[in-house]
């Protein structure tokens, strides 16, 4: 069994908990958090943007730590999953790995390319696995289309385009935090740019429009180039939606014998369909195929799971990639760039 120490009770922190209670070979064994209330169970004032409110929570059986360094000192921990803002990502990671823990870090994997060359390298010299938590590829609607895209059952990919657009982030002052956080084209947008590299690899450069906050880019819209030419992949993302909308993303891929479609939103409250999953065949038939549950916790549970298994094999599984998720990152700055200077940026 792997001993899993959450560091962080926010939102994240809350999610990660309720989902590692599903997994089979790992269990959370310690909880770290500088607020006393949390650590005595009063989780009532966590919320986001997806997913249950906090409440009450039982935790007994668990170490409950307020420092950082006392959870990293537990022997019975073997992973460190670290839920904290996004501007502690490197410290914490690189403390954690010196101690000795695998660590599984929420994305992104740091706001700098150069802290997050920094803890790839201490994950190496430690001999310890680092993985980032980018869940998307669990949704199981993405990770299909990623397998259709990596088996080319349906023939080559030509395009894609992927949408992500949120309300105002009011529900979280660190994720609001442009300078904590790194704004929506870093925090929010990261999404896409994982999925595209992990569907294309690594484009040569990106052309972006966007708009742009008090200093941050909090809107944009984005041309991936390729070496490909005949590869024409874009997205938009950002938190210009108004509050009855806080949630809504989707994708439209296009292979050479399918169309895969699919489109969701949390719109007033309620979850919104707009397009299931949709395989559309040049008969003109539409499949919708077959999938695993969407609900959030679910989600979580697999990204954990394979976080687990990863430590278990020690092979980390390829959507937690710490190399991929610093492309990624070096992508997102190159897209901000390139929002800020109206020139298409090359990404070096």
């Amino acid at each position: 069994m792997i001993g899993i120490g959450i560091v962080g009770i926010g939102f994240m922190g809350m999610i990660h908990y309720l989902a590692a209670r599903a997994l089979s070979r790992g269990r959370v064994v310690a909880l770290c958090s500088r607020d006393p209330r949390k650590l005595a169970g009063d989780w009532t004032g966590i919320r986001g943007n997806f997913g249950p409110r906090g409440t009450w929570m039982d935790l007994s059986g668990h170490a409950l730590y307020p420092a950082a360094g006392d959870l990293l000192a537990d022997p019975a921990v073997d992973l460190v999953d670290l839920c904290v803002p996004n501007d502690e990502h490197a410290r914490l990671a690189i403390r954690a790995l010196e101690a000795g823990k695998h660590v599984l870090v929420e994305k992104p994997i740091a706001l700098t390319t150069a802290d997050a060359d920094a803890m790839i390298a201490a994950a190496e010299a430690s001999g310890t696995l680092l993985m980032v938590a980018h869940v998307l590829p669990f949704f199981p609607e993405f990770g299909f289309a990623a397998e259709a895209v990596r088996s080319g059952r349906h023939g080559k990919l030509r395009a894609a385009h992927l949408s992500r657009v949120i309300s105002r982030p009011d529900w979280s002052s660190g994720i609001a935090d442009a300078d904590r956080s790194g704004g929506p084209a870093i925090d929010l947008h990261i999404h896409d740019t994982h999925f595209v590299g992990l569907l294309c690899g690594a484009p040569r450069s990106v052309q972006s429009r966007g708009v742009v906050e008090r200093g941050a880019v909090v809107h944009l819209a984005t041309q991936y180039r390729f070496d490909d030419p005949d590869l024409t992949v874009s997205a938009v993302s950002g938190a210009l939606c108004q509050a009855g909308r806080p949630f809504t993303h989707g994708f439209e891929i296009y292979l050479e014998r399918a169309t895969l479609a699919f489109a969701f939103a949390n719109m007033a409250g309620q979850a919104h369909l707009a397009t299931p999953l949709s395989v559309i065949l040049p008969d003109g038939t539409v499949e919708h195929p077959d999938l695993v549950s969407g609900d959030s916790i679910d989600v979580f549970a697999l990204e954990l799971g394979a976080a687990v298994e990863s430590v278990a094999s020690g092979e980390v599984a390829p959507p937690l990639s710490a190399t991929l998720a610093r492309q990624a990152l070096r992508t997102c700055h190159a897209e901000v760039e390139s929002v800020t200077s109206g020139r298409p940026v090359a990404i070096v």
